[in-house]
């Protein structure tokens, strides 16, 4: 059973993102040049093929399930000044910090509780690639104020 309080902070373990995985998810929900083709995301901006922030989303939403290993899930209530500030290139190395800003019981549903939660992605550089302030519910007796 777990139990989560304020100013509780989880790691994740690492996940590499490939340029496979970057070019797959783009022509499935992003395809646009940047993030489907090396030598055409070479004249872009970015000089250079860069994920989807929807990707990077993705790709932290996975390093949240599996670090936070809720068995009743997590269920999302709204998400809050998502930002990507750099790039996730092929090869980076991506990791989740997650700050427990806020744990509370829920008010309308008998053994759920609710979190607040900030969440940090960074690379293996230690630039931040995607930032969020998240609400959820346990819905589980697994966690409570």
């Amino acid at each position: 059973m777990k139990h989560f309080q304020a100013g509780d902070y989880l790691h994740s373990v690492p996940i590499i993102v490939s340029e496979q995985s970057i070019i797959e998810f783009a022509q499935e929900y992003d395809p646009q040049a940047f993030h489907l083709n090396a030598i055409d995301a070479a004249r872009t901006m970015f000089k250079g093929l860069i994920a989807s922030g929807w990707h990077t989303s993705a790709v932290s939403m996975r390093l949240f399930v599996d670090t936070m290993n809720m068995p009743g899930g997590i269920i999302g209530l709204g998400v809050d000044e998502l930002r990507f500030p750099t790039p996730v290139r092929p090869g980076d190395e991506l990791r989740l910090g997650i700050n427990i800003v806020e744990a509370r019981r829920s008010k309308s549903r008998a053994g759920a509780s609710i979190i607040r939660v900030r969440n940090v992605t960074t690379n293996q550089r230690g630039e931040v690639v995607q930032s969020l302030y998240a609400s959820a519910m346990l819905p589980g007796k697994e966690a409570s104020e």
